[in-house]
């Protein structure tokens, strides 16, 4: 009989269920985004964890926080395997490989994250709670946000679109909602955890940020910067597995010129992520009759384009967005989507790899200072797709740009929760931007959206459609648009510095005796 402590299948048995909790507990948070957008779990989940957390060894809080991470983007980016398998063709195996590969990276995010708050954190106290586990949280949340090109999906703050906390976002942008959302979680611990006057500030900490947030509520941070605009969002549905074949090509141009023409007469029409499935330079003739009939009729057109070209004795071809005002001006996609757009992998496995139903080899990459395009007498910031998940990448533009607007092709993830999750996405844009923004989508969501991210129209998802609308151009920056994340960067970094200053420094003493 062993004496003391607990049997080794016991402890196995614990551990097991510690973990399936964090993974389910990770797999719930999924929900707190759109389209479930039960917000609150984006509180209540990271808090779990945090409770999860206590009294383990470095090496078991990694292994907790790896499957909270795994279970997140388990359940909330389960439509990759739809892109790659359904619409990239690849081989089950190599969807379900390379979709749980991206959910085991994140993972190991919050691995490192359980990591570090077990091994140089306090063990326990409001240090730990309030300051220590929501910083290193946040710089996690951030560096993932951009490191090795960044994958910011389900960042915490995004759950936040519909409540009054968004108001923070012009001030800090999403980061900040997410700090605030980590300081409640911590917060509910310490409540739990805590002792008298760690209860009280725990009280303070979890209302400061929503009070913050009600009193910016009647704060306008741009100004009108002209008349009215009339708008509309062309969006032609085109089947993601018919859009690149070449015997649909004639069908998918005459449909775009045909609501193309019905839009005409707004100031602005709008077309999604490459409308046209053909190189721009085959096209010179139908856009040309296009810009012809849009400068007859008064109207600017923007519209997704692939265009090719040659550069040191190569091809190379850009994913792009044309602009046919007054001005012809192109902007190129400056954040490429991997194993989608290029291929980091030795040209022998790219064959394995590549999306069949795009015939062209890698895109490249925009250049990354680019000016607004110039529409309907406005200065636009433009995205196309994923890259507007960075928010910091279109602040440059904001000392011009008096509207944004986003092209992007959700078809290749079906009729998935990817679609939500990316509209909510481009709604906290246009709340940290605090400008009009608008969304057109091959078959949905294409959208209006206002400077306090709420939604003035959209179109029917999955068919045709002419989508209209009128918005207002704004001019002027919000905190946000002036500093950027540095200033919550810096500030979750004071804070983990100093919820670790003591143990890092009992460390030191240690090593040098």
């Amino acid at each position: 009989m062993r004496s003391g402590g607990a049997a080794p299948g016991a402890i196995v048995r614990r551990a097991a269920a510690q973990n399936g909790f964090a993974l389910a507990t990770g797999a719930l948070l999924a929900f707190a985004f759109a389209p479930a957008n039960l917000w609150p779990l984006a509180v209540l989940c990271p808090a779990a964890l945090m409770w999860l957390w206590e009294g383990k060894p470095p090496r078991r809080a990694a292994a907790l926080g790896f499957w909270f991470g795994f279970g997140t983007f388990a359940a909330g980016t389960y439509w990759l395997y739809v892109s790659i398998h359904v619409f990239g063709q690849a081989p089950t195996w190599m969807a379900v490989g390379l979709m749980l590969g991206l959910v085991a990276i994140m993972g190991a995010y919050h691995a490192a994250l359980g990591y570090v708050a077990a091994r140089w954190l306090p063990p326990e106290g409001a240090r730990r709670w309030l300051l220590g586990v929501p910083a290193a949280w946040l710089l996690m949340e951030w560096w993932r946000g951009w490191f090795l090109s960044g994958f910011s999906w389900l960042s915490l703050g995004y759950s936040q679109t519909d409540t009054w906390l968004a108001r923070l976002a012009p001030v800090g942008g999403v980061y900040l909602l997410s700090f605030a959302l980590l300081l409640g979680s911590g917060a509910l611990l310490t409540l739990v955890r805590g002792r008298g006057n760690e209860r009280r500030l725990a009280l303070a900490v979890l209302a400061l940020p929503w009070l913050a947030a009600a009193a910016l509520g009647r704060i306008e941070w741009t100004r009108p910067a002209g008349a009215p605009l009339s708008v509309a969002i062309v969006q032609g549905a085109i089947p993601q597995d018919l859009k690149w074949i070449d015997s649909n090509l004639q069908h998918t141009l005459d449909l775009y010129e045909r609501l193309t023409r019905e839009a005409l007469g707004t100031g602005l029409v709008l077309l999604p992520e490459s409308a046209l499935p053909e190189l721009a330079h085959n096209l010179a003739d139908y856009l040309a009759r296009l810009y012809r009939e849009a400068h007859a009729r008064g109207s600017s057109v923007m519209l997704g384009l692939v265009r090719a070209e040659e550069m040191d004795g190569r091809i190379r071809y850009y994913n792009s967005i044309l602009s046919l005002g007054a001005q012809v001006g192109w902007y190129d996609k400056r954040n490429l989507v991997p194993f989608a757009e290029f291929f980091p992998v030795p040209g022998f496995v790219r064959s394995w790899l590549r999306m069949m139903s795009l015939p062209y080899s890698d895109f490249t990459r925009g250049s990354g200072h680019q000016q607004p395009l110039e529409a309907a007498g406005v200065a636009v910031a433009p995205t196309i797709c994923y890259e507007d998940g960075y928010g910091s990448a279109q602040l440059g533009m904001l000392t011009e740009a008096t509207v944004l607007a986003n092209v992007t092709n959700d078809a290749w993830f079906g009729h998935s929760t990817a679609r939500y999750q990316h509209l909510q996405i481009y709604r906290m844009r246009a709340i940290e931007a605090a400008r009009f923004a608008l969304r057109a989508a091959n078959d949905g969501i294409s959208a209006v959206i206002d400077p306090r991210g709420r939604i003035v129209a959209q179109a029917p998802q999955y068919q045709p459609a002419v989508l209209r609308a009128q918005i207002v151009p704004r001019a002027g920056l919000p905190p946000y648009a002036r500093t950027g994340n540095w200033p919550v960067v810096l500030l979750a970094t004071a804070m983990l510095l100093g919820a670790s200053w003591r143990t890092l420094r009992r460390a030191t003493r240690a090593a040098a005796t």
